[in-house]
């Protein structure tokens, strides 16, 4: 799962990435408006948290606002000091899906991202099931033949996008997209080394082999 943090206080920015990055999302900060709608327009995120006082031109209600205008259709969570019931209609009429008033547990804002993303999919299920394997996203865990499988959280999200899209095939560019973030600098075969891990771990554990290469164009997850 990848989430755009807007905020610009750094601090609280830098704990919400690391609190995201050990849950194994991928998270990536823009600090002002203008910022926001220009990642969310140019990439792929599964869910955009937009904190209402911004510097600059736009605040957050203005930003989410705009992002509608533009049809880009991102689950929005807002995050804001000001818990009066005006100001929560505000946002959810500027097309916030919900809204999370400061001071905050992280326990809680994780949960609303992940419940987001799941409401955000046309299968609603936190649970992926294809087959021996159950990917609990949620709880990030796989069980293949009811037995944990020990992932490591980009072997999960790499596991988890591939069977959000079951037989589609997905270049190594949009698989890159959605499991890291915009400083990633990677090697180029860094997703193809990731797949290979998976997949022993898959075989071993009894999960045959759904992960197929198609020479030059990428990935496909086919569910059997």
């Amino acid at each position: 799962m990848r989430v755009l943090i807007v905020e610009d206080d750094l601090r609280l920015a830098t704990v919400l990435r690391r609190g995201l990055t050990e849950e194994g999302c991928a998270a990536d900060v823009v600090g002002d408006g203008p910022g926001a709608v220009a990642a969310a327009v140019g990439a792929r995120f599964d869910v955009v948290t937009i904190d209402v006082m911004l510097p600059g031109p736009q605040d957050g209600f203005q930003v989410c606002a705009e992002l509608r205008r533009r049809r880009v259709g991102t689950p929005v969570l807002m995050l804001t000091a000001r818990d009066a019931v005006e100001d929560r209609v505000r946002g959810l009429e500027a097309g916030a899906d919900d809204y999370l008033a400061k001071p905050f547990a992280f326990v809680e804002l994780l949960a609303r991202i992940r419940a987001l993303a799941r409401r955000h999919l046309a299968d609603r299920a936190a649970v992926l099931a294809a087959g021996p394997l159950r990917l609990d996203t949620a709880a990030r865990e796989l069980r293949v033949l009811d037995r944990p499988v020990p992932l490591t959280g980009k072997e999960l999200s790499i596991l988890e996008v591939l069977m959000l899209h079951p037989r589609q095939v997905l270049a190594r560019s949009q698989i890159e997209e959605r499991v890291w973030t915009y400083d990633f600098e990677g090697q180029s075969n860094l997703v193809d080394v990731y797949v290979g891990r998976l997949r022993r771990k898959l075989a071993e554990a009894g999960g045959g082999a759904p992960i197929a290469t198609l020479r030059g164009q990428g990935y496909r997850f086919d569910p059997g």
